[in-house]
């Protein structure tokens, strides 16, 4: 099998009718960005808390600037819940996002998330004393069936880093909190798409970024096609259950909306996601967050009221923000697949990479 990487549209193949951006990532949505650090170390027998490690950590940058004096209108929805997430109940409820976004493993979390408090009480002192505490937000999907979970390897010098790396380049794949992860038996990880929407001012961008973790072998499709032929494999049900898997979604615009309307934009993600082969399996974490760039909220703000801009959702703008969502979710998820190579974890266990030999015969590639 070729050890050949590419995205998808490498291969002359798109995802739906709308233009991408530049980069065709969700940091063509200006302001911001991602950055990655990869843990890979050790081979052979599981030796719970030492290794082997294949993990990782992800963080996203809402906007260059101070996130928690500038937080950015934002919201999430819960497709299957069966997930980890830390911060969303207060994104939910006071439609914002606070602080900078990390993505890792299970049991990561809380230590990521530790890491993200010190990185904002060293630009803002007065959290927890003349100003309020502060809410981060972290997601996790289950790299365990390659890496060594309970060794929890992503320490805080990790996020920071990640923090300091992060770049409107991203990288995808076997990177980050993508390093461990797997989909449809399939080598899989971090992915990201946007498509943009003109506007008779200006140009809206829609991106997408994801963390892939999830899917059925027999149920992976490509454009309409399914990648596995049947076989009396796909019908044991001991090999299907450790393949609920989870994923991530994070969906971001520069479009004025407002917490309400970026949580309409939220629901549209598990369209893309369907399209691939998933249907929320019991065990799967099926989780979306969203944010804008715009009508950003001033922390030290003592207004009784301020007025803010948002788009009109009865026209074919917002209409269009919404199939922008389904088509950048569906494209990310196969770049995350399609960007991943081989790799062999714990117990010499191997997650074999799609082949890109097989999509081009599949689509007549030439």
């Amino acid at each position: 099998m070729s050890d050949e990487r590419c995205r998808l549209r490498d291969l002359g193949l798109k995802v739906g009718t709308l233009e991408t951006g530049k980069l065709n990532s969700i940091t063509d949505v200006p302001g911001v960005k991602v950055g990655h650090y990869t843990i890979i170390e050790g081979e052979g027998k599981l030796q719970p808390g030492k290794g082997p490690i294949r993990t990782g950590v992800t963080v996203i940058l809402p906007h260059e600037g101070n996130v928690y004096r500038e937080k950015v209108r934002a919201s999430s929805f819960v497709l299957n819940g069966y997930g980890k997430t830390i911060g969303l109940v207060q994104v939910n409820e006071l439609g914002y996002i606070e602080s900078l976004i990390g993505l890792t493993n299970t049991l990561n979390i809380p230590i990521v998330a530790d890491a993200l408090i010190d990185y904002h009480l060293k630009d803002n002192p007065d959290i927890g004393i003349s100003t309020s505490s502060i809410g981060v937000v972290v997601g996790e999907c289950n790299d365990g069936y390659l890496n060594d979970l309970q060794g929890r390897h992503v320490k805080k010098e990790h996020v920071f880093k990640a923090i300091k790396a992060a770049s409107v380049n991203v990288e995808e794949g076997c990177v980050g909190a993508g390093t461990g992860m797997t989909a449809f038996r399939l080598k899989a990880g971090i992915g990201t798409s946007s498509r943009k929407i003109p506007t008779t001012d200006s140009e809206y961008i829609v991106g997408v970024l994801v963390l892939s973790n999830f899917g059925h072998k027999k149920e992976f499709t490509i454009l309409g096609k399914k990648y596995y032929e049947e076989s009396a494999e796909d019908t044991d049900e001991h090999q299907e259950k450790k393949e609920d898997g989870s994923i991530i979604i994070i969906v971001t615009t520069n479009a004025p909306l407002d917490s309400r309307q970026l949580n309409r934009l939220a629901k549209r993600a598990p369209m893309g996601l369907s399209r691939t082969g998933s249907y929320a399996s019991y065990g799967s974490g099926d989780i979306i967050i969203v944010f804008s760039t715009e009508n950003k909220i001033n922390h030290d703000m003592k207004d009784d009221a301020y007025q803010i801009t948002t788009l009109n959702e009865s026209t074919k703008l917002f209409n269009s923000l919404l199939k922008a969502v389904v088509e950048a979710t569906e494209e990310a998820i196969l770049n995350s697949l399609f960007s991943s190579k081989t790799m062999k974890g714990r117990d010499d266990r191997i997650i074999e990479a799609i082949s890109i030999e097989k999509i081009k015969e599949m689509f007549e590639v030439v």
